[in-house]
């Protein structure tokens, strides 16, 4: 008797877990249960435990126990949600894969909306949209989600650039393990690992599909996600990018491309030194600082479209390497918002000491491709250098 060899998966779920004990079952259970009946083959998850110091471990012994399609890695120490990530692609058998992160969940549906469009377009990656939904119930659509609309069949980078602006995270992306592989991308250890591994996935793709469905709802505001944590860690972006734009220039040194990338990296590092949820006050003038050499550095030679208004201010103070003025504008924004978020009464609504300001680029901020700014170029910039350093 010869025994018929398992088929292989179309789709693997890596799910990096790390202290998440509230939240995890509710993950698992979105991915399980959503698997249609007759699909269980189809369908593999794969929960990476990242030495979790609560008790998510004895969760996923107990979770994966007599249920088929579910298997466990256990990491001896902590790596990070990057290097957990690889290890959960390491063991995955499936066609494609998908990471989701444990804190988050897939609305009904998704599975069989997923697996349809996977077997009829068979792309190198397949986007999705998400809704955010904050602590209070509250669901809100990305502000990158319009630009998904409206895309039938396949497409190219080449043929749809503005999908360069949806928000760069690898939740948000199945991914085609062949093509994964031909790119020879992994995810790098660090804070921000989206960054060095989402962008090329878009860039290298022949055929990218785009599902117009909420897939994934992105929970905010927990405690311990790096966007709402204070650290020294967030200066992990800059090595990040470094990877990115290296690689952009080995294997796609395209100058539109490269002039793209730039204003999205100027974009997010004032996504970053202009949020007090992510930095001290004592090390926002280092970070600010560390931008500008970015910006020297990485300038495209033919410039790149400025974005316009405030935003467009704030890139080229960072291209002067201006703190004090990229401060004064700060503070004077910041207090200009309080103002407008005054009550009738003349009190303060409870969120006035946020900054609105600084959206974040993958969230389709700066969308704009010139305005009052036009495009910058490098003689300009080098002229504008020079004369931030006149007495």
């Amino acid at each position: 008797m010869v025994n018929e060899p398992t088929p292989a998966p179309l789709l693997s779920i890596v799910v990096p877990v790390y202290g998440v004990e509230a939240y995890l079952y509710q993950c698992l259970e979105s991915i399980r249960a959503d698997i249609p009946a007759g699909e269980s083959d189809a369908v593999e998850m794969i929960a990476v435990d990242d030495a979790s110091p609560d008790g998510c471990g004895d969760m996923l012994r107990s979770y994966a126990a007599g249920r088929d399609g579910v298997r466990v890695v256990h990491l001896s120490s902590n790596v990070g949600l990057g290097l957990a990530r690889n290890a959960g692609l390491d063991v995955a058998t499936g066609r494609y894969v998908w990471f989701v992160d444990s804190d988050d969940w897939l609305p009904p549906g998704t599975i069989s909306a997923v697996l349809d469009r996977l077997r009829q377009h068979q792309p190198d990656v397949l986007m999705l949209d998400h809704l955010r939904v904050h602590e209070d119930g509250r669901r809100e659509v990305d502000a990158s989600s319009h630009l998904l609309r409206g895309i039938p069949g396949v497409t190219r980078l080449d043929d749809q650039p503005h999908l360069l602006r949806v928000q760069h995270t690898a939740w948000n992306k199945v991914v085609r393990r062949d093509f994964l592989d031909k790119l020879e991308l992994r995810f790098f250890p660090g804070w921000y690992e989206d960054i060095p591994f989402s962008h090329p996935l878009l860039i290298g793709a022949e055929k990218i599909s785009v599902l117009d469905r909420v897939c994934y709802l992105y929970r905010q505001g927990r405690q311990g996600a790096i966007t709402s944590t204070r650290s020294g860690r967030h200066f992990d972006a800059f090595a990040q990018y470094e990877r990115l734009l290296d690689w952009v220039a080995r294997k796609h040194p395209d100058e539109r491309l490269q002039a793209e990338l730039f204003q999205l990296m100027i974009n997010h590092y004032l996504v970053v030194v202009g949020n007090d949820g992510r930095l001290h006050p004592h090390l926002r003038r280092d970070f600010f600082h560390r931008a500008a050499d970015h910006y020297r550095r990485y300038l495209p030679a033919g410039g790149y479209p400025l974005p316009p208004g405030v935003t467009g201010l704030k890139h080229r103070l960072v291209g002067r390497g201006d703190w004090l003025a990229y401060s004064a504008l700060r503070q004077a924004h910041r207090a200009a918002g309080r103002l407008r978020r005054t009550g009738p009464g003349g009190g303060v609504d409870a969120g006035s000491g946020s900054v609105t300001a600084d959206d974040d680029p993958g969230r389709g901020a700066g969308t704009a491709t010139t305005g009052d700014g036009g495009v910058v170029t490098t003689t300009q910039r080098r002229d504008e250098l020079a004369g931030s350093r006149r007495p």
